[in-house]
């Protein structure tokens, strides 16, 4: 099956965290980097999710949030991942961010064009991307 989300993160399930109709589970990358999704008990038990099994997050550019110097920002979103612009498509409403997050992974985010101004993004500047866990569709083949 090919889908339209750009972001499409591979790694393996390092913790789930059940609750009455929700699970916690977290993806930890090639890099180390973890991405947390919050999904359905029925989910995890149709994919057959454990610990230690290969699986996806994915999301939807249109999903992410991005700043700059968030490193040791407070908030709901779960998921704050940090890197270097390598690319930025601009438009004259919305603008695509292409963020380097390490080992080798690149997350894409669809921004406004006003938004990428304020903030100055530029290849080879500093950004932050956020995501809240409920965004994160998980994947397993």
């Amino acid at each position: 099956m090919n889908i339209s989300a750009r972001n499409i993160f591979k790694g393996s399930v390092s913790s789930i965290i059940k609750g009455a109709v929700n699970a916690e589970v977290t993806i930890t990358l090639a890099s180390g980097a973890q991405i947390v999704s919050t999904v359905t008990i029925g989910a995890v038990e149709r994919l057959g999710l454990n610990e230690g099994m290969a699986a996806s997050a994915i999301v939807k550019a249109s999903s992410i949030i991005l700043g700059a110097n968030l490193h040791d920002a407070k908030m709901s979103a779960r998921n704050i991942l940090c890197g270097t612009v390598t690319r930025v498509i601009d438009g004259p409403v919305n603008c695509e961010v292409d963020l380097e997050i390490g080992g080798g992974d690149v997350l894409s985010a669809v921004i406004t064009h006003g938004s990428s101004q304020k903030l100055g993004f530029a290849e080879g500047s500093h950004a932050c991307a956020i995501f809240k866990a409920s965004s994160v569709i998980i994947g397993v083949e």
